[in-house]
């Protein structure tokens, strides 16, 4: 579906349905446009009905809530309402078989506009914060082989006048007993050239002992990804497992997420918003010129190649490009 931390959402098109014909005919035949039905699954649906997370289990469906909730508490008033039309904010293919949301919140008061970035400065406690976006989305997949494909996601992106790392989860559930998570603070600078910042972000805040617990729990192996691209933009403490448990065992994946999963992912994104959303680190003029560059090309890649290959496939092209053209005026990629 996609791909990134830093990008708007991650989807890892290895894990959306085949693209033959006959499939595509079958079951993801869509809509050349916006219908009566349409409109009434807006109203059904809605804001309130995104933050359910409506086609998951009810512990994958709290985390994501909990997630959500704690992002727009400790952000407050700083964030501004959702902008996106409501066919934006859910959409669906003709035939039902595919569903999805999108939710995005800017940061208040822009302040200043470098290049094509909408850069944005709201403060909290004091503090300066460099918000520019967050993203969140779920998409509902009827698979033609039967079953279905459940992807949820939050992703966190701050602006150039910060390099702290952005935030990342997304889960990828394809069946009862098979879901894969990534869970990452992709980072914003090359950890070579920076060793402090490997050492402030990644090693003081110990990242690698959460991927560590993970890996104890014997249902849960690496995930690695057949994207070179994907394998680039996280950082080295992302976690990107599979975990995989007997059909003999009904629940046990529900189980890992709300005893193991849940934990670990709200201590991630604490970790996030106290030493990056909400941190004092700022950087120079010349620096913000690379961050934003470097941020532009990923969002681009992720609209461009991940999200452009399989939304026309799974939703028809005329929603595609309502949805992608959303998100480009969003990020203003």
């Amino acid at each position: 579906m996609a791909v990134t931390l830093t990008l708007p959402v991650i989807f890892f098109g290895s894990h959306f349905p085949p693209s033959s014909s006959r499939s595509r005919s079958k079951t993801f035949s869509c809509c050349s446009s916006a219908s009566s039905s349409q409109m009434e699954l807006n109203n059904e649906f809605g804001v309130t009905k995104f933050k359910e997370f409506p086609y998951v289990s009810a512990p994958h469906r709290n985390l994501m809530v909990d997630l959500v909730s704690t992002v727009e508490n400790r952000l407050g008033s700083q964030l501004l309402p959702c902008t996106l039309p409501p066919d934006v904010q859910y959409y669906q293919n003709q035939t039902g078989s595919a569903h999805a949301s999108l939710h995005t919140r800017s940061g208040n008061k822009p302040s200043q506009s470098q290049g094509n970035s909408f850069t944005i400065i709201v403060h909290h406690r004091s503090l300066t914060i460099g918000v520019n976006n967050i993203y969140r989305s779920w998409i509902h997949c009827e698979l033609p082989t039967g079953g279905a494909l459940n992807i949820t996601s939050l992703s966190a992106f701050l602006n150039p006048l910060t390099d702290a790392p952005n935030f990342l989860i997304e889960l990828i559930q394809s069946s009862p007993t098979s879901l894969i998570l990534i869970l990452d603070l992709p980072p914003r600078k090359d950890l070579v050239l920076c060793p402090d910042y490997l050492h402030t972000f990644y090693e003081e805040t110990q990242l690698d002992t959460r991927k560590q617990r993970l890996e104890k729990i014997p249902e849960v192996k690496p995930y690695i990804s057949s994207s070179l691209y994907i394998r680039s933009v996280v950082s080295p403490t992302a976690i990107m497992v599979r975990i995989e448990t007997e059909a003999s065992q009904p629940g046990r994946v529900e189980e890992v997420i709300k005893d193991h999963v849940d934990p670990i992912a709200k201590e991630v994104l604490g970790i996030w918003l106290d030493q990056c959303a909400c941190g004092k680190r700022e950087v120079g003029e010349a620096e913000r010129a690379i961050l934003e560059k470097r941020d532009g090309l990923i969002k681009i890649k992720t609209i461009e190649v991940d999200l452009g290959s399989n939304f026309p496939r799974l939703f028809g092209p005329e929603v595609a490009n309502r949805v992608l053209g959303a998100i480009r005026d969003v990020y203003t990629v």
